[in-house]
């Protein structure tokens, strides 16, 4: 498929980042409004936990159907799907709670923007390594993802600044007319871009086959499989650290919603730190996830055991700023091991398989942690990370040893 460009790159570029900020921006409007809502309406960290679960779990049970469509339908007119369907979501909930009332509405729009913000997500992934041939693909993921995170830390600022001048539906307003506006910055580089977009294959014999073929990839793909227990091991902290932030900091800890806001913030501006960082520099894709992934380990028994509000933010600033270093890690790696023809469908697989520990860890929050016990399910989960973490590098090691020594064998054996 062929664009024909009217602009240069130094100008359609902007507008490709322009849309993943834009989209970034109003989904973290609605994931900082849930949990933060949900909590000052029951007051209960359970309640909190239970409505991250449902609105988190449809988000990485449709990954795998989301896959196989970026395969056979044009990733661009997918983006471009998830961005109207996400802001009349919006505005659906809004005539809901204006019609019946209750706040399930707001959980059940974020919800439904769950499943196609998925959808938008794996579009991105797929057009990424199209659009970007030339790059280096690390420093591509990281500028991406800057262009996220500015998102992400403007979206819980200017949640907070809109929640403090009016109610939450009239907020939810205000983020559908942001995913309007994703959409025609999307509009705007498709139609000024020049670039060669794969051609998406016929429909399968069977609607199963696609994720079939994904999931043999997970199991006899070199490496995959490992890499999608390391990504599960860490999302059981990124998602208890997402379902317990408001609960920790307004309940345990007893600071206001504006601190909670500026929290979030931090995190974010640390994340951009660390990505632009990794844009700027040449690190080793095997010192990114390590870096990362012991960051987060220590950030989440932090988080967990903190004594004070402030022992808290340190953990909470070690979780959320080296996620995306650990998603760079995670997505370089799997681009490298699975074949351009199956990467749609086995990359919907695989996204879901590492994330449904995140609600998995909303459930769980929910279950456990009343009563005062929120510290300690953080601090169990923590270390149920650091130890999966362990199981699969001490696995990788005997791997790669018995690898060797059939290699050895086999050369053995030849010069015989």
């Amino acid at each position: 498929m062929r664009r024909a460009a009217s602009l240069p790159a130094s100008l359609h570029y902007p507008a490709f980042f322009s849309s993943l900020f834009l989209a970034r921006l109003a989904d973290q409007i609605l994931l900082f409004l849930v949990p933060l809502v949900v909590f000052q309406t029951t007051h209960q960290a359970t309640w909190s936990g239970i409505a991250f679960f449902i609105e988190a779990l449809p988000r990485y049970l449709v990954f795998p159907v989301c896959g196989a469509l970026c395969d056979r339908v044009s990733p661009i007119k997918v983006l471009r799907l998830s961005q109207l369907y996400r802001a009349l979501a919006c505005l659906g909930g809004i005539v809901g709670f204006a019609a019946i009332g209750g706040i399930g509405w707001l959980i059940a729009l974020s919800a439904f923007c769950g499943v196609f913000t998925s959808q938008g997500l794996v579009a991105r992934e797929v057009l990424l390594p199209q659009v970007f041939k030339t790059h280096r693909f690390e420093r591509v993921l990281s500028w991406s993802q800057l262009a996220e995170q500015l998102g992400v830390v403007l979206g819980p600022m200017l949640a907070a600044l809109l929640l403090g001048w009016m109610r939450w539906e009239f907020v939810v307003a205000a983020t559908a007319l942001l995913f309007l506006t994703a959409d025609a910055a999307t509009t705007l580089w498709q139609r000024t871009g020049t670039f060669d977009l794969h051609a998406p294959e016929a429909a399968p014999a069977h609607w199963t086959h696609p994720i079939r073929t994904a999931l043999v990839n997970v199991v006899r793909l070199p490496g995959l499989g490992r890499l999608v227990l390391l990504a599960a091991a860490e999302n059981l902290v990124i998602g208890v650290t997402l379902a317990t932030s408001a609960a920790m900091v307004t309940g345990v800890h007893g600071q206001s919603g504006t601190f909670y806001g500026v929290l979030q913030a931090a995190g974010a501006v640390a994340t951009i730190a660390i990505l632009f960082a990794i844009a700027r520099t040449t690190i080793s894709r095997r010192l990114l996830g390590l870096m990362s992934f012991s960051a987060i380990f220590a950030g989440g028994l932090i988080a967990g055991t903190s004594p004070s509000a402030w022992v808290y933010v340190v953990g909470f600033l070690l979780v959320t700023g080296f996620d995306k270093m650990f998603n760079v890690y995670i997505r370089s790696a799997r681009q490298q091991i699975i074949p351009p023809k199956d990467y749609g469908k086995t990359t919907g697989v695989v996204i879901s398989l590492n994330n449904l520990t995140q609600p998995l860890a909303g459930l769980l929050v929910g279950l456990f942690s009343s009563h005062g016990r929120v510290s300690l399910v953080v601090t169990a989960i923590a270390l149920g990370m650091g130890a999966l973490g362990g199981v699969v590098t001490v696995a990788s090691m005997f791997a790669a040893k018995r690898r060797n020594r059939q290699a050895g064998e086999a050369n053995v054996a030849s010069n015989g």
